[in-house]
């Protein structure tokens, strides 16, 4: 069968290459853990700790603030050495805690558990508890991610291994690595969905992990392996969705009123830690790549470990970069520097000798419509990004300038290199910050 996939969507270099081959190697934590309590979409967390305080690896340091929220744990055994603001990857200031490492890893107990004995409501605690939130960037609390108005509805349970964004592998890896914890993770969510069948989606350039995940789901009724066509993208939950059940959906509706429910492939594995062995979530794979890393591979680091000292570990860099971005090149953000720590959602860090939107400076739009053909939400980003500029809120609403994905396809194909996504996503914030109001 023709791999799956949704209309529109671009085809950049993956450039998987880099660090894709390279088994993933822990890394030591540093010395200063820093743990912000916004990691999350949502209530901020509220520290249960103060100055002072001796924690354990594992102990719970901020409770959730609310229903949306997610509690955060310690990741080293340690003594809080202060809570004060920090910055985020963004340049924003954050309420953390911040904790000296001890070195020792003294580690609380857990309460491990047979999914049999549990019931729905005790796997949906066991996740709360363990503060799992949408590790692919979104970090939306996957304890309300699965609990929908009507649970019964929910027919696809999708585990997004697409891994679309160029120079990203962390996801491949863990395929490859870690394919039986995803498969008790997804059994876990699916006792949950008794009705829904469990999706493992995979793009066609992963031909290893297609055949490593395919044979560890061989024998089980309700699971599969569904190949992606590799199109950026396809790793989007609405592209995802469209291309797996047909079913379009916008920003008026969740996955849930589609009966989907998506999940990335690092948190499905941290609700098997959660669910069977009853550990919360402190740590996550990231990827370090980019043509000015020296040692381009994934690593598994903690949760509250800073950007400087993975790359101190990975070996630095071999000239200084020109461009550093959290995340990758389409849909990460650059860093203003390294003294920031890793969250839930931190997924890579990428570094470049050259920064190419700095060598190619805008001109004006040549009304090609390459930006239109690859939209995946099949808008017009020319236009869209014009209004933007001009501040024209109504406007830009009446043009569906909210159902933009905040993917970068349009800024990438656009060949007068103008700044489409940048004019559109700052819009969009300006908007729901309004109306959050």
């Amino acid at each position: 069968m023709s791999p799956k996939t949704f209309k529109g969507g671009i085809h950049p270099k993956d450039m998987k290459e880099i660090s894709m081959d390279q088994p993933i190697t822990v890394l030591a934590p540093g010395k200063e853990m820093v743990f912000l309590m916004s990691q999350h979409i949502g209530a901020p967390a509220k520290p249960l700790v103060k100055k002072g305080d001796t924690v354990m690896m594992g102990q719970m340091i901020a409770e959730a603030g609310a229903f949306v929220s997610a509690p955060v744990f310690s990741s080293v055994s340690g003594t809080v050495k202060a809570l004060e603001k920090r910055k985020n990857a963004l340049g924003d200031p954050v309420d953390a805690i911040v904790i000296e490492n001890d070195g020792l890893d003294t580690e609380v107990s857990y309460s491990p558990a047979e999914l049999s004995s549990l019931k729905k409501e005790d796997i949906i605690e066991r996740i709360k508890n363990a503060g799992i939130v949408g590790m692919g960037g979104a970090g939306f609390p996957t304890h309300v991610k699965l609990s929908p108005k009507e649970p019964d509805k929910i027919d696809h349970i999708l585990v997004n291994g697409s891994e679309c964004e160029p120079y990203l592998t962390s996801d491949y890896r863990c395929l490859l690595e870690n394919s039986g914890e995803l498969v008790g993770g997804l059994e876990c969510i699916l006792k949950v969905f008794p009705g829904a069948q469990g999706v493992i989606c995979i793009e066609d350039n992963k031909p290893l992990a297609i055949e490593k995940m395919k044979s560890a789901v061989s024998g089980k009724e309700r699971m599969r392996v569904e190949v992606m066509k590799t199109k950026y993208p396809e790793g989007a939950e609405r592209s995802l969705i469209y291309a797996v059940t047909g079913r379009s959906i916008n920003s008026s509706i969740l996955p849930a009123d589609a009966g989907c429910i998506v999940n990335n492939v690092d948190t499905v594995i941290a609700v098997y830690e959660a669910v069977i062995k009853g550990r919360p979530l402190m740590h996550r794979i990231f990827t370090v790549s980019g043509d000015a890393v020296k040692n381009a591979r994934n690593y598994d680091v903690r949760i509250g470990m800073s950007y400087a000292d993975i790359l101190e570990e990975a070996g630095g860099f071999k000239e200084t970069p020109e461009k550093m971005i959290s995340g990758g090149p389409m849909m990460g953000f650059a860093l203003f520097g390294l003294d920031v720590p890793v969250t839930k959602t931190s997924g890579a860090i990428t570094c470049f000798l050259k920064d190419p939107v700095k060598e190619n400076p805008a001109s004006s739009c040549i009304k090609c419509g390459r930006c239109v053909k690859g939209c995946p939400a099949h808008l017009m980003p020319c236009d869209l990004s014009d209004i933007a500029d001009h501040g024209d809120k109504e406007a830009f609403t009446e043009r569906y300038g909210m159902e933009c994905v905040e993917c970068g396809s349009c800024s990438y194909v656009c060949p007068a290199k103008r700044p489409l996504a940048s004019s559109i996503k700052s819009m969009r914030r300006t908007i729901l910050a309004e109306r959050r109001k």
